[in-house]
């Protein structure tokens, strides 16, 4: 048991690394391409990368059942928080953006107890609370009194992204990590096809330059497709809520890529209150959930 936990929060550790960088590289592609292109083209593009990894490993097409799943996942993952998270970095820093997103882990950890039919104690809501009040204050200092399109962009994204996270997880245990996202990228390419196609036709990419096609690289191939494939391994292996505890390091990550790659400035205020929301969060994850048993659920 111990092992496969180990296993888990390494390969998890692995996944966030390159989730990381995601903020960031899309600050760097949105300046010069469209946010939701973006979205929908970084989908498309590893929706090809997964086509061939399923092809090439002959691997069964899941069954019905797992559909509904599989739809719940995209929406999150595939959808939800690359278009929300795009949009946001056309209004605000990758750096503000980092701190906003330190609360994916408790909200992936909350939809995980509740898929799983658990009861979360009065301690894990007390942090959670806490937890959105504090950020919603950083908005608001930082907004100058008031919330920004981009924080809103952002919550949207955790919220969305957290599903999406806990779905996965969840349906990884039956299909496996690396075929989650894939069969996930697949099933979602058919749908985003005709708006990415129509939205290409009408897009100018004479002004992107290499920073701007360099973020929309990183975040179709490692962002969108291999980083779910150790993420969702992870998961797989060592389990939902507790895998996702190793997110709790991928803000302070960010923030690092986010002064490292674009160069911007990360005062002591915004590391201030980066570590707090880590260690609320991180206080909310100890506290005790109980799981229902099948009569109550």
């Amino acid at each position: 048991m111990h092992s496969n936990e180990t296993r888990g929060m390494l390969l998890g550790l692995v996944g966030v690394a390159m989730f990381a960088m995601t903020l960031p590289m899309t600050r760097l592609a949105v300046a010069a391409l469209d946010p939701v292109w973006l979205a929908f083209a970084r989908a498309e593009g590893a929706a090809l990368l997964a086509a061939i990894a399923l092809l090439a490993s002959r691997t069964k097409r899941p069954a019905r059942r797992h559909w509904p799943a599989l739809a719940a996942t995209a929406g999150g993952v595939v959808l939800g928080f690359p278009l929300f998270s795009s949009i946001a970095m056309r209004h605000t820093d990758a750096s503000h953006g980092a701190v906003i997103t330190g609360l994916m882990p408790l909200a992936t950890a909350l939809i995980a107890t509740r898929l799983a039919g658990e009861r979360p104690s009065r301690g894990f809501w007390i942090a959670a609370i806490a937890g959105s009040l504090l950020v919603c204050a950083f908005a608001l200092r930082e907004g100058a009194g008031r919330i920004g399109a981009g924080d809103l962009a952002m919550l949207a994204a955790v919220v969305t992204g957290a599903a999406g996270y806990a779905w996965g997880g969840r349906l990884a245990r039956e299909l496996g990590g690396w075929q989650t996202i894939a069969w996930v990228l697949v099933f979602s390419a058919p749908v985003l096809a005709l708006p990415t196609l129509w939205l290409s036709l009408r897009a100018d990419f004479a002004g992107a330059g290499l920073p701007a096609w360099s973020g929309f690289l990183w975040v179709t191939v490692f962002s969108q497709f291999v980083g779910f494939f150790f993420w969702y391994g992870g998961m797989a292996i060592g389990g939902v809520a507790r895998v996702s505890q190793v997110q709790l390091l991928q803000l302070f990550m960010t923030l690092v890529f986010a002064a490292w790659i674009g160069g911007e400035r990360v005062d002591a205020w915004t590391w201030a209150v980066a570590a707090t929301v880590v260690a609320i969060v991180a206080a909310g994850r100890r506290a005790p959930v109980k799981a229902l048993s099948m009569a109550a659920r």
